[in-house]
């Protein structure tokens, strides 16, 4: 659903609009015993004020001016690249110890290893020590994080993302066990030893604390919203049918875009974007509170139910591709930029990368996400949360020197736009990994599109801005366009701040759930099993869930 050009844009352009699969990846995920759920696991939850008490004093790092000023969540946008850039970190962070082996994910091809990969070369030797990346197939990423957890070997730097963390029964158990505990060196002033780690927002450190204790450094999003409903605006224009305005527009979208007999569907996978439209709920999974102050799930609720019909009825129509309604892993992407479907959810982080790959191929290709709408006078819900995508953690055990050395480099991979470091670690180097546009702005090499991967980008977090480029000329004010229209209809996050670890029999029966969710959209459940389905939820932990989540509210006086 992740976040994205995998490097610069959060990535999402695998993962925000993978949140499925990385639920359905953890369904037997847990930790150190082959990282299974333990039933009997009865989850915790961190005081906000707790959290509070370890945060580092944040202090804003301004190298440039942003054209469109961020506001709130929504990060700056730059339409221009400076021509003269700042040096960020004046010293080498490294002090040419052993090598730092890291661990991150990656949504896409393999990228030469150290040694064979000049883009690490550059970037090593700026660093003063060797950071040796380990990118594992971001698809499959709960099995190897699962593994190293469980074998109780991990690297110096791992880069967790939210979506699997969450899932691991115990994780907090894990982290004390495993990583290094560092709120002495960050809490307070103490961070203002690594400027560009002291610039990341409160919010995003918010969640980085385990048991009330800074464990992880945080990357944050860069924007609130989990998803977005794209359509190809070229081909829908060409067709002279415009972007829908309500549901009932939608399905006509779909019956007027399909043509299966030249292998063309309106859809691919909608249904996360059709419940926003209908009012439903998102929060940790599908929670609302109810005017009692108690909390009701999504399945118990009628708007989720006709959000449920009126999918179930896209499928029925055949107005969604074969593949999808055949698999989970449908390479939607693919399809989208192929024109066999016109319309998609996906993250937002997606744009970005995607448009300027597909403009090479299709120099008309114009991917752009339709403005939100409710269904009926239903007002729509947005999911989003201001929840960093990754974590960055530090093995436990070091030393004071090493840590302090790893710090260092997370610092120097927090680097802000407008500095000499950003730009080395989002394009490498010039002339041979990026050239320059007539306004400056890099536009990458081929070589630059083989070595260069997410090898440094979740490391040290970093302060989001959009910035303009050649291949992307206009994709700053619509994304940014995008979010100020949308930003109203977020959905408040009534648990911001308190740190969550779920109950497990809470966390199991998620995923099987959901699964008979979709064999309901695809017609092999009728559309009163709903209820059944809610039943089994409810008795299987969704009750469980329930009480513990209302507590945590309780306990933090919301």
């Amino acid at each position: 659903m992740d976040p994205t050009h995998p490097s610069g844009a959060t990535d999402r352009r695998r993962f925000l609009a993978l949140f499925g699969l990385g639920t359905a990846a953890l369904a037997s995920g847990g930790l150190l015993t082959g990282c299974s759920k333990e039933a009997g696991s009865r989850g915790s939850a961190t005081k906000a004020d707790a959290v509070k008490g370890v945060l580092p004093n944040y202090r804003a790092v301004d190298l440039i001016k942003p054209d469109i000023p961020g506001q709130g969540p929504i990060p700056q946008g730059f339409l221009t690249y400076p021509r003269e850039l700042v040096v960020s970190v004046p010293d080498k962070p490294g002090a040419g110890g052993p090598e730092i082996k890291t661990m991150s994910p990656w949504w896409g091809p393999t990228p030469p290893a150290l040694g064979r990969n000049s883009y690490l070369d550059a970037v090593n030797a700026q660093l003063g020590v060797t950071v040796n990346p380990s990118l594992q197939d971001g698809n499959t990423y709960s099995d190897k994080l699962s593994a190293v957890l469980g074998a109780r070997d991990v690297p110096d730097l791992l880069v967790g993302p939210n979506w699997e963390i969450d899932k691991i029964s115990r994780f907090s158990d894990a982290v004390k066990a495993l990583f290094e505990d560092l709120t002495d060196y960050l809490k307070g002033d103490a961070v203002h030893a690594y400027p560009n780690l002291a610039a990341l927002s409160t919010g995003a450190w918010e969640y980085a604390a385990w048991g009330g204790r800074l464990y992880s450094v945080p990357f944050p999003t860069d924007g609130p919203f989990a998803f977005a409903m794209f359509h190809r605006k070229d081909l829908t224009d060409a067709a002279g049918v415009g972007a829908p305005t309500s549901t009932d527009e939608l399905y006509e979208f779909g019956k007027k875009m399909t043509r299966a007999d030249r292998g063309v569907w309106a859809f691919g996978s909608v249904f996360s974007m059709v419940q926003q439209y209908f009012g439903c709920p998102g929060l940790q999974n599908g929670w609302r509170r109810k005017p009692d102050g108690g909390l009701v799930y999504k399945y118990e609720l009628p708007e989720y139910r006709a959000a449920l019909e009126f999918t179930a009825r896209l499928f029925g129509e055949g107005l969604v591709h074969p593949d999808t309604v055949a698999t989970k892993g449908a390479d939607e992407k693919q399809l989208f930029n192929g024109g066999k479907i016109l319309m998609y959810q996906d993250g937002l982080g997606a744009w970005q990368g995607m448009q300027g790959e597909q403009v090479k191929v299709t120099p008309t290709f114009d991917m752009q996400p339709i403005p939100v709408f409710g269904a009926g006078a239903t007002k729509p819900v947005i999911w989003g949360s201001e929840k960093p995508i990754f974590f960055t953690f530090v093995k436990k055990g070091l030393g004071k020197a090493r840590t302090e050395e790893i710090l260092r480099v997370l610092n120097w991979g927090a680097a802000p736009f407008g500095s000499r470091e950003y730009e080395l670690r989002e394009y490498g180097v010039e002339g041979r990994h990026f050239t320059r546009a007539a306004d400056g702005s890099p536009i990458p090499t081929e070589l630059g599109r083989k070595e260069k991967a997410s090898q440094y980008d979740y490391l040290g977090g970093r302060v989001p801005v959009k910035v303009r480029s050649g291949d992307t000329p206009n994709y700053v004010q619509d994304y940014l366009g995008y979010h100020r229209a949308t930003i109203t209809h977020l959905e408040p996050d009534l648990f911001a701040g308190i740190k969550l670890e779920l109950p497990a029999n809470y966390s199991k029966v998620l995923v099987p759930s959901e699964d008979k969710i979709n064999d309901i959209l695809r017609g092999r459940r009728p559309i009163g099993d709903l209820d059944q389905v809610a039943r089994e939820f409810r008795s299987g932990g969704g009750d469980e869930g329930r009480a513990f989540l209302e507590q945590a509210l309780a306990d933090n006086g919301r």
